[in-house]
């Protein structure tokens, strides 16, 4: 659209004024010589074109366009160059004063004084200065407004950006005046003060945040930044991380933007950054075995719904790993992945970590209050690692949660509802529990609607040898080591080592061998002194018909009762055994209650 025609009225009301004032006819085209504006046959001519539209043409509209120069035909019946519609004899114009409407250099139209008769002939020739002074004071105005008209524009556009993009912000937003009066709010604002727009507009700050710090800003000039503050207001007590700005305008506070957030959401932010990790993909799963494919391909399929998903195998074998893959490739992805330790964390303090708890809900709470680990899974994932490890009065509170997706703080009636998939891992075998009565079935069944079996390593042997090249990699970037690979000795230890603790193991004794070679090539001197025991290497196992999870249990009985007789039953003994095995003490001594070991 041509500058002149947004704004068609005025040009019109300009010519009209010009003829009225004069008493010849006027018309005013724009920069492709369409005639915009016009009295007498001109109004009628309004959207043709002059010139047949020609810009390059030697008719007066075109010359004028190209010079920029004010020009005065006197005899405009007798040149030929005069214009189309004299040539053409449609009209018959004896004379005319034509000139640019300027911009800068952009030439973005042309007045023209046009005389139909003698009497207007004479006007234009008698008053020729006075008239190209004139017309020319008029063609500045029609330029002056089209620079207004665009400059209205921009900022129409300007305030229609910044008022998206603020609702697209997720903080609450309010504009102050400097009296502190609200003349903006987005919807996050109406939705963290718990009113409707209408509601807030207009009103003074106080209203909402009663004694806000905010006032004295207007009054200083000095903001802040991510301010904790607490307000008690008739929809209750407001707790919010503040941020205001000052609006400066000729040196002088015309008023203050003031951003707020919810205190939980501030400390959901704090703890992903926090606990922010690497994303783990299906490609991260190292192994090329059809057991460890087979399970992938699973683990797949799963990520693909939002049912419970179960994880089981032994200790080190990456059943945290398959939990993150799982998340990542899910729908997910973008939420929040947090992970809780069941057996890492007091039995006191689990159901705090879990669902968090209310200000002064127990001796030495914080006094704020804490969001749980749910909350902060919220549209996320949560992994409940060593679930087995749970207390039972736990269990059952955890089942609600699996059912209903809600929950109450520890010491609070408010009710929380959550969007949370859950992911549970144990490398103890819950079905046993629920027999001795230390597992709840119907939370067994409620975490189990999807099993996910991880393989132990010795189940998979084909995967060691590309193990431990992706972990002598790993090690060589981070301790800055050329070592090309390891003796053919080393790797048939490698290979016939049953790694009861299985991948966790294996990367660590890479690590250890890596840290104790000063060589290419890490050979028997660097290899832990647990991986020579004869006890510890591979044996061919005779099929005796018993399940396979059975001939595990057994071997694993046989292997621990052999270690007892050799280390002795104390404890300092037992940490050695543990040790020696590449598992934590903990983990001993639960395999020797499972196993039923005295």
């Amino acid at each position: 659209m041509s500058r002149l025609l947004k704004i068609s009225e005025s040009v019109q009301q300009v010519a009209e004024a010009i003829a009225l004032a004069i008493g010849v006819e006027t018309e005013i085209v724009d920069q492709s010589l369409t005639i915009i504006g016009g009295t007498g046959a001109y109004r009628r001519r309004i959207g043709a074109k002059e010139e047949f539209g020609q810009l390059n043409g030697d008719y007066l509209y075109a010359r004028v366009m190209r010079s920029g120069v004010t020009e005065f035909v006197e005899d405009a019946v007798h040149d030929e160059n005069y214009g189309s519609s004299s040539v053409q004899g449609e009209i018959v114009e004896l004379s005319e004063v034509c000139t640019p409407i300027k911009i800068d250099k952009e030439i973005i139209g042309i007045i023209g004084l046009v005389a139909f008769d003698e009497n207007q002939r004479k006007i234009l020739i008698n008053k020729k200065k006075s008239l190209i002074m004139f017309i020319e004071k008029m063609a500045d105005l029609l330029a002056s407004e089209a620079i207004s008209t665009e400059m209205h524009e921009s900022v129409k556009v300007t305030k229609e950006e910044i008022a998206a993009i603020l609702e697209t912000v997720h903080e609450g937003i309010l504009g102050l005046d400097k009296q502190g009066y609200i003349n903006h709010c987005n919807s996050a604002s109406e939705v963290l003060l718990q009113l409707p727009k209408g509601e807030i507009l207009k009103k003074h700050i106080s209203a909402f945040m009663p004694g806000a710090i905010a006032l004295d800003v207007l009054k200083t000039g000095k903001g802040y930044t991510d301010n904790e503050e607490i307000y008690n207001t008739p929809k209750g007590k407001f707790h919010f991380i503040v941020t205001v700005k000052p609006i400066v305008n000729l040196s002088r506070i015309s008023g203050a933007v003031i951003s707020f957030k919810a205190i939980e959401e501030a400390q959901k932010l704090v703890y992903n950054m926090s606990q922010r990790t690497l994303k783990y993909t299906f490609d991260d799963i190292i192994g090329e075995s059809d057991e460890i494919r087979k399970i992938k391909n699973q683990a797949l399929l799963i990520s693909r719904g939002s049912s419970t998903v179960l994880i089981t195998g032994e200790s080190g074998t990456g059943k945290e790993m398959f939990a993150k893959a799982i998340h990542y490739a899910s729908s997910r992805s973008k939420g929040p992945f947090i992970t809780v330790n069941c057996g890492a964390i007091p039995e006191n303090l689990l159901e705090s970590e879990l669902f968090g708890y209310e200000k002064g809900a127990f001796t030495g709470a914080n006094e704020k209050g804490k969001l749980g680990k749910f909350e902060l899974a919220n549209g996320g994932t949560i992994f409940l690692d060593e679930i087995g490890d749970m207390p039972l009065h736990l269990q059952v509170k955890l089942l609600h949660v699996l059912q209903n997706m809600r929950f109450e703080r520890v010491g609070g009636n408010r009710t929380i509802i959550v969007d949370v998939r859950v992911i549970a891992a144990t490398n103890r075998e819950l079905e046993e529990m629920i027999t001795d009565g230390k597992f709840r079935e119907d939370l067994y069944y409620r975490l189990s609607v999807i099993p996910l079996s991880i393989p132990s390593l010795r189940l998979r042997k084909d995967d060691i040898l590309l193990l431990v090249q992706h972990f002598l990699k790993k090690y060589n970037i981070f301790m800055n080591k050329t070592i090309n690979d390891f003796t053919e000795e080393v790797t048939k230890i490698y290979y016939n080592y049953e790694w009861p603790g299985n991948v966790r193991e294996l990367e660590n004794a890479v690590e250890y061998g890596v840290n104790m070679t000063f060589g290419d090539q890490i050979g028997i001197d660097a290899v832990p002194s647990r991986l020579l025991r004869k006890d510890h290497i591979a044996t061919t196992v005779i099929d005796n018909g018993l399940p396979l999870n059975e001939q595990v249990r057994l071997f694993e009985k046989e292997l621990l009762t052999k270690k007892l007789k050799e280390y002795g039953n104390t404890q300092n003994a037992k940490l050695k055994i543990a040790e020696d095995l590449g598992v934590s003490r903990a983990t001993l001594y639960r395999k020797l209650s499972e196993l039923e070991i005295s």
